[in-house]
């Protein structure tokens, strides 16, 4: 079994990571209450610089249990201000991958996934009754370094969020929908997705959030339904003057198609976080 490579994940990370640093060193900073930056993180629309580093684990993946895969995402989040009341919200996940047998004969692979790219227009202040929401276009960019960790399919859709935020509470979902609508690679399968997240949290004052979601994928080409529960934890800390939230937690695939990922996986990782 070969050890995740994920060599190249130094060197995104520095560079998102330098990004922000300018981001946040020409922006006017405003002084967060610590327990509010926290909070702050619960919330995807959030105008909040934010670099997660979220690592997965997931196993008894194919027909005999025997696959397993390790994902590094590489998740800025970038708020921009377009005027007094709207913010466009960018959300990117970039995969770093590392799996094999997840099929029989399927060999290991490693290298870059698909990028998935989200722009939220979101409004400034939440509404009269205190819902925080937005809305835009989710994009599948066909990154993929081997036909195994890609779709070969640009993809695009509508998505959606939808939250309240009420004391340490936190209460939303967010969904979107992709369609594929060019191919990289002849006879690859056409998508058809839909994902729904619905999550709650709670923030307490010392800057500790508990969190449960769920990721559901539903796969209208091949008529399959994912649904992993995840339960986390995350404590916002400060390493000198740079505040960053530490979480870890576990998945349990309550639903998976045959030759998903089955039982336990794990999650864990750090966000930096520049608040402007």
């Amino acid at each position: 079994m070969p050890m995740p490579n994920f060599s190249c994940a130094i060197k995104y990370s520095a560079v998102l990571f330098s990004l922000c640093v300018i981001s946040s060193t020409v922006a006017h900073a405003q002084s967060d209450d610590d327990a509010e930056l926290a909070k702050k993180l619960s919330n995807p629309v959030a105008a909040l610089i934010s670099v997660p580093l979220q690592f997965n684990y997931d196993g008894r993946i194919g027909v005999l249990d025997k696959g397993q895969k390790f994902t590094l995402n590489i998740q800025p989040v970038v708020p921009i201000k377009l005027n007094s009341e709207w913010n466009l919200i960018s959300r990117t996940i970039l995969p770093l991958v590392s799996q094999s047998r997840i099929f029989p004969g399927s060999g290991d692979q490693s290298g870059v996934g698909d990028i998935t790219q989200s722009f939220f227009f979101s409004p400034s202040q939440p509404s009269a009754n205190g819902i925080v929401w937005g809305v835009g276009p989710v994009f599948i960019l066909p990154t993929g370094s081997d036909k195994l960790l890609s779709t070969s399919q640009w993809s695009a859709g509508p998505t959606i969020v939808a939250l309240k935020q009420t004391g340490g509470w936190t209460v939303g979902a967010l969904a979107n929908h992709l369609w594929s609508f060019a191919e990289t690679r002849s006879n690859s399968a056409n998508v058809n997705l839909t994902f729904v997240q619905p999550f709650i949290s709670y923030t307490t004052a010392d800057k500790w959030t508990f969190s449960v979601n769920t990721e559901s994928t539903y796969n209208w080409q091949s008529k399959k339904l994912t649904v992993p529960v995840n339960v986390s934890v995350a404590k916002l800390v400060k390493i000198g003057n740079q505040p960053v939230s530490l979480f870890a937690g576990v998945r349990y695939y309550a639903v998976s198609p045959n030759g998903g990922p089955k039982g336990f996986g794990a999650r864990a990782g750090l966000t930096f976080l520049f608040p402007t």
